[in-house]
């Protein structure tokens, strides 16, 4: 025993055919699927949420459209803020960069100097030892001043 679901299906002002399909006896809710009507692709596919939005008529005096107004301007609100405070966080981080780098290119010029003078000091120190250090079998000899004498 085999329950078909029983399919409807209509064309909206667009061109696009909307097949309604109903099960029968099941609790299941009503999908419906969009298909184009021609088989090249003419026409865009539009969701039911919003087949009827473009020939309804706004009433702009009503409560629920002031609402929403409100609830969209106070959110174009809040993302506006948002926008400029990531922007000035960002400015702010650049500035924080921007010292930080200057006082790493102090100490990296404060480093060389230092390191040239050091391995001056070095390259005299290694002169100095060169000069007093005398080559192997030309030894000097010493006189003892206590033996001196006798």
């Amino acid at each position: 025993m085999s329950k078909t679901p029983q399919q409807n299906a209509t064309t909206d002002a667009n061109g696009v055919s909307v097949i309604h399909s109903q099960a029968h006896t099941s609790g299941l809710q009503q999908v419906p699927q969009l298909v184009p009507v021609s088989p090249g692709g003419g026409g865009k596919a539009v969701p039911p949420s919003k087949q009827g939005k473009k020939n309804s008529f706004v009433d702009r005096n009503s409560d629920e459209y002031r609402q929403r107004r409100e609830r969209n301007n106070m959110a174009v609100k809040k993302s506006r803020l948002k926008s400029k405070q990531k922007a000035q966080d960002t400015l702010q981080r650049v500035n924080q960069l921007k010292e930080e780098n200057e006082r790493l290119e102090a100490k990296i010029k404060l480093l060389t100097k230092e390191l040239s003078v050091l391995k001056d000091l070095f390259l005299e120190h290694a002169h100095n030892l060169a000069d007093n250090v005398q080559p192997v079998g030309t030894e000097t000899t010493t006189t003892n001043p206590e033996n001196s004498g006798q």
